[in-house]
């Protein structure tokens, strides 16, 4: 019940559905004027606050900043790679492919070849109602980073997990079985806080190795200089921005509401 009211309730909130909210309350009292200009104005600035570069930069910085990147990753018996970055082999795709954050597989596989760790444990399942069927996340990272020079043996797969909370769960119980409480954790810089709080509430130690940064310093310092185009940039919205906003609300929704159920 909690995987599913974790995919069904949170796009309602988000911009775009809470902007349809207001714009069906709109509909539904057209009777009322001045309801109804209330809610239609809700949704305007749902849609630009959300789509607002400032805005959405801002959002994403404030996550992706709290784990930058390691000067020197130590070394470790087992890395941990969570799933989200693959696409299912479906047709006409011939094989499992990276998307938006497929960097943490080639930053994986980049830190195994420098021995950073001995072995690789992948975790993520698919959810049947909700991705298609031959999704495995799992499986999909295994057979791409196998290409990416990672030998078979070396990855540990873990498929049943449906979230980040049971990424936790599961991956603790295997190692646990292995004897190992430290490890490296990779992931997208946007999902990083919310990982490495519910990987240490399972009792593990995490030595974060971030990577798919949106916001970059130069692009920081080059978007927020007071010139009349970024005026005008920031000030435009678009469907971008949109979508990074809606992801950083993904990430502070996801961990508030861990922090509030508090599952172990």
């Amino acid at each position: 019940m909690f995987v599913f009211l974790s995919k069904i309730l949170p796009p309602l909130i988000y911009p775009v559905g809470l902007a349809c909210v207001f714009l069906i309350v709109a509909l539904v009292f057209y009777q009322r004027p001045r309801l109804g200009r209330i809610a239609i104005l809700v949704s305007f600035l749902l849609l630009w606050l959300g789509g607002n570069r400032l805005v959405a930069y801002q959002l994403a910085k404030s996550l992706e900043w709290q784990y930058l990147p390691l000067k020197e990753v130590p070394k470790v018996e087992v890395m941990v790679v969570l799933g989200g970055g693959t696409l299912a082999a479906n047709p006409p795709r011939l094989m499992a492919e990276i998307n938006g954050a497929g960097d943490r597989l080639i930053y994986a596989a980049r830190l195994y070849r420098e021995g950073k760790a001995e072995k690789l444990l992948l975790s993520g399942g698919g959810i049947e109602w909700y991705t298609p069927a031959s999704a495995n996340p799992a499986a999909e990272m295994a057979d791409l980073l196998e290409m990416l020079g990672v030998p078979a043996e070396a990855m540990i797969l873990e498929d049943r997990s449906q979230n980040t909370l049971q990424n936790a769960q599961y991956t603790r119980a295997i190692l646990a079985q292995m004897g190992v409480r430290r490890v490296l954790l990779v992931t997208s810089a946007m999902h990083m806080p919310r990982s490495v709080r519910v990987f240490e509430r399972q009792g593990l130690e995490v030595i974060p190795a971030p990577t798919d940064y949106t916001v970059t310093q130069i692009g920081w310092q080059t978007m927020t200089r007071p010139t009349w185009v970024n005026v005008v940039l920031n000030l435009i919205p678009n469907a971008d921005n949109l979508s990074l906003t809606t992801r950083a609300l993904k990430e502070i929704i996801g961990t508030t509401v861990y922090e509030w159920v508090g599952e172990d």
